[in-house]
């Protein structure tokens, strides 16, 4: 048995998701308008690392302060079903049911809330999510990130923490697909690393370091 690991945004979808959930929750009135430029200037500021996942978290999930579980769950569903799965590349849709045949294990690997990428990843017939854990307390969201927060090289050290406690699964060999160099820590330690519509940085490691490189369309 293999392990499978999946970036979820420019990966498996044609998008960001936390950028669609921003969205769809301003289009359900959920969350004011003034939220998509945040989110978007706030993403800006992350990337180019002047805030950290913490504090772009902190924010984004403020809009779920105070809500039920069982609420959001089924805001969930519905935005998975509206704007997630319209998104998956059709090839992406292969290479998961390869995977499958296989009877490898598959997981998403993502700096997202796992509010959000453990139904996504149950809708798309995979085994589970490594994602950050959102806040619990009273069967209610606290609108902040469980402590700590760590993205980019962090998934690294999420999957190993990961590895070490599925005592009862050896995996023969560990695949990894994302487009971001973002990703280079997780991708390197990979025995298969598979670049998809890669990024500039990504694209030239990916061809110095002879990884496989696909073009996927919607």
């Amino acid at each position: 048995m293999d392990l499978a690991l999946f970036d979820l945004d420019e990966t498996l979808i044609c998008a960001d998701s936390n950028s669609l959930w921003m969205r769809w929750l301003v289009s359900q009135g959920y969350a004011p308008e003034t939220l998509i430029a945040e989110e978007q200037a706030l993403m800006a500021q992350y990337r180019q690392g002047e805030i950290s996942l913490e504090a772009y978290m902190n924010r984004t999930l403020a809009p779920l302060a105070g809500m039920a579980t069982l609420t959001v769950s089924g805001w969930v569903r519905r935005f998975i079903q509206r704007d997630i799965v319209p998104r998956v590349y059709p090839a992406a849709r292969k290479q998961l049911a390869w995977h499958q045949q296989r009877g490898d294990t598959i997981m998403l690997i993502s700096a997202g809330g796992d509010h959000l990428l453990t139904p996504i990843a149950q809708r798309l017939g995979l085994h589970g999510a490594l994602a950050v854990s959102v806040e619990i307390i009273n069967d209610r969201y606290s609108g902040q990130p469980c402590s700590p927060v760590s993205g980019q090289a962090g998934k690294a050290t999420h999957l190993a923490d990961w590895q070490s406690l599925q005592q009862e699964k050896r995996f023969h060999h560990t695949w990894a697909y994302s487009d971001s160099i973002t990703d280079l820590p997780l991708l390197a330690q990979a025995d298969h690393a598979c670049v998809i519509n890669p990024d500039t940085q990504l694209l030239q490691e990916a061809r110095q370091r002879g990884w496989e490189v696909s073009h996927w369309v919607k």
